[in-house]
């Protein structure tokens, strides 16, 4: 009540405002008409008279032009406008009654265009000053001076954001921007000072206090570049929202945000096949096993943006899968969900779940992938990426399933970790298994480390980074390909939609980075300095480490999809029957806990696996292989 009180105040002033204006436009376009002199008895007489109409209509126009809707310190260009078509109309009705009343005798022609003028400047001004006084106030009250790097259309959108509300506590002072045609062009009476490479200047000579990126479309190399030349400049930075939250209208222009290392680490936006991916699930009972870990949950999200008749989420942790369920039915109620609690080496589990949703595409999420941890226990990583994926790839024979999508990882690559291993054997089953049972497609995607993941090296150094340190790193040449979720996602639902069935999809993950370079990136994010606040201690590689990891074997023949970002591996043959001979004597020799016949077996089912903690292994790097 009280806000609606002080609303209809403020209103209610407003309109006397304007009311009072009238008479003074009206009468002082008579004084203008007759050179600033005495108006003549019999012309004044008639403004005099005629002045009751004039503000009556003239009010009137003004109310039902919603003059009073705005606020006054935040009045712009479209209050002006609005406010000159009020004044037009007002002058041309009034015209009109004032016609009909005194045939418009003594009443001079230039009388009428004097005072739309003259209105103009009487309601627009007081506005104007209004917000200009009340934004140098907010301003001198400790607002930031910021400099804009982009002035492209994000940046004139985002100086006009921080001009019409002083509350965000940011003057922009400027841009900066690569366009040489741009230099010294002025945007909302803001000059365009220098390139960006001419950052760390234009802060010392202007006193920037803050940068902002509104760049939502840059790629990561450059958004390392403005980051770094921040750090050279030592001022604080941040920048806009990502151009798909900005489309989708998720975010606005100045719900700016801290620099993360995905802006970083990430690379261009791909170029999607989203017909192919709608077809391939759109209409259609989709399965997750896995669901509720960081891959698969994502993957269920993407899905149910899509439209499945059903969704699906098989996964053995009974919170995570409360998590996504609870978030799924929140943001599209209409979607027919369905959570299955079970663990997938639990094979009955695994054929009543399929047979009772009878699902036509399954992807295959569930799995363990903490390397030294399944070093110490290579039983558990074999039942459960091994025995889970056989048990998921038979029953979606028997229920026949059109289409089996196994996430694999580039550990599977000249294995020197169990984890590994195990991911290796799945693949070979699965692609074995594709040519046994053609009425069902078996796919397998392959891509590197995911940013944010469950068991990432983000997460545990965003923790190390906030304890004070120290950030450990195993090694300081230890390279890692990396790529966002929603990315590795989007690229696992297109293969699974144009695969044929047997092929194994590598993601172009790019070149690798080093872990040491995000280690000293995620420090300085933080706004910390390498070494002074937070130091990296190297501990020397973990059992079944890589320095570098590969994304495919010597022997894969490297071939282009057609699709961006999607390359394809040539799949390994292997006799059927043997095949699963193996398989049963190594799920047997892992119910005996006969950890010696497991290795044994696991060295025949995969002849490059090396298990030595110093073995580098047969690295490749992409683009060599590519030539």
């Amino acid at each position: 009540m009280r806000r609606l009180m002080r609303r209809l105040r403020t209103r209610t002033a407003a309109f006397v405002h304007d009311l009072c204006m009238i008479p003074v436009a009206w009468l002082g376009a008579y004084w203008l008409r007759f050179n600033l002199g005495d108006v003549p008895g019999l012309y004044w007489d008639t403004a005099i008279s005629l002045l009751p109409l004039v503000i009556a209509v003239n009010g009137a126009v003004f109310w039902y032009f919603g003059l009073y809707r705005g606020i006054w310190r935040f009045a712009s260009m479209p209050d002006l406008v609005r406010i000159t078509k009020a004044v037009i109309a007002g002058v041309l009705i009034s015209a009109v009654a004032i016609f009909m009343v005194s045939r418009m005798q003594t009443v001079p022609r230039s009388v009428l265009p004097l005072q739309a003028l003259l209105l103009i400047l009487a309601l627009g001004g007081p506005r104007l000053a209004y917000r200009w006084t009340r934004d140098r106030a907010l301003y001198a009250g400790g607002a930031q001076s910021v400099l804009i790097v982009g002035a492209g259309d994000a940046g004139e959108g985002l100086a006009r954001e921080l001009l019409r509300d002083p509350a965000l506590r940011m003057r922009p002072i400027g841009f900066v921007d690569d366009d040489p045609a741009k230099k010294g062009l002025e945007i909302r009476g803001l000059r365009v000072l220098a390139k960006t490479g001419k950052l760390p200047r234009v802060v010392r000579e202007k006193r920037a206090e803050l940068v902002l990126l509104a760049m939502p479309s840059a790629t990561s190399e450059q958004i390392r570049r403005v980051v770094e030349l921040c750090e050279d400049a030592k001022v604080p930075f941040r920048t806009v929202p990502l151009l798909g939250d900005l489309l989708e209208g998720k975010a606005n222009l100045s719900d700016l945000r801290e620099v993360s290392i995905e802006d970083l680490l990430g690379r261009d936006s791909v170029s999607l096949d989203w017909a192919s991916i709608r077809n391939g699930v759109a209409d259609k009972t989709v399965l997750v096993t896995g669901g509720a870990g960081s891959i698969g949950s994502e993957l269920c999200r993407q899905i149910a943006e899509i439209g499945p008749a059903e969704l699906v989420i098989f996964d053995q942790s009974e919170f995570g899968l409360y998590s996504i369920e609870q978030e799924l039915a929140a943001k599209h109620p209409q979607l027919k969900l369905t959570v299955c609690l079970g663990d997938a080496v639990d094979q009955r589990n695994v054929e009543r779940t399929m047979a009772t949703v009878r699902p036509a595409v399954v992807f295959h999420a569930a799995a363990y992938k903490h390397v030294p941890m399944l070093e110490a226990q290579m039983r558990e990583a074999i039942r459960n990426n091994v025995q889970g994926a056989r048990n998921v790839a038979r029953a979606a024979v028997t229920q026949q399933v059109e289409t089996v999508v196994l996430i694999s990882t580039d550990k599977a690559v000249n294995p020197t970790n169990v984890m590994g291993a195990s991911k290796r054997i799945a693949e070979v089953y699965c692609q074995n298994a594709d040519r046994q049972h053609p009425q069902t497609r078996f796919i397998t995607v392959r891509f590197g480390n995911v940013l944010g993941s469950a068991g990432s090296v983000v997460p545990l150094f965003e923790r190390q980074i906030r304890a004070g340190g120290p950030v450990t790193v195993t090694h300081p040449d230890m390279k890692r390909y990396f790529m966002t979720i929603p990315e590795a996602c989007q690229l696992i639902m297109e293969a699974g939609a144009i695969g044929r069935g047997g092929e194994i999809f590598v993601l172009d993950m790019g070149e690798p980075v080093e872990i040491s370079y995000l280690a000293e990136q995620m420090i300085t994010l933080a706004g910390k300095r390498v070494g002074a606040d937070v130091e990296i201690v190297y501990t020397g590689l973990r059992p079944g480490e890589k320095l570098v990891e590969e994304l495919f074997h010597e022997r894969e023949n490297l071939a282009p999809t057609g699709r961006e970002k999607l390359l394809l591996a040539q799949t390994r043959t292997v006799d059927w029957d043997w095949l699963n001979r193996q398989l049963d004597d190594l799920m047997s020799a892992c119910e005996r806990y006969d950890e010696g016949e497991v290795k044994r077996l696991v060295s025949d089912l995969v002849p490059e696996y090396v298990n030595l903690a110093d073995e580098t292994g047969n690295v490749i790097p992409l683009e060599s292989a590519r030539r």
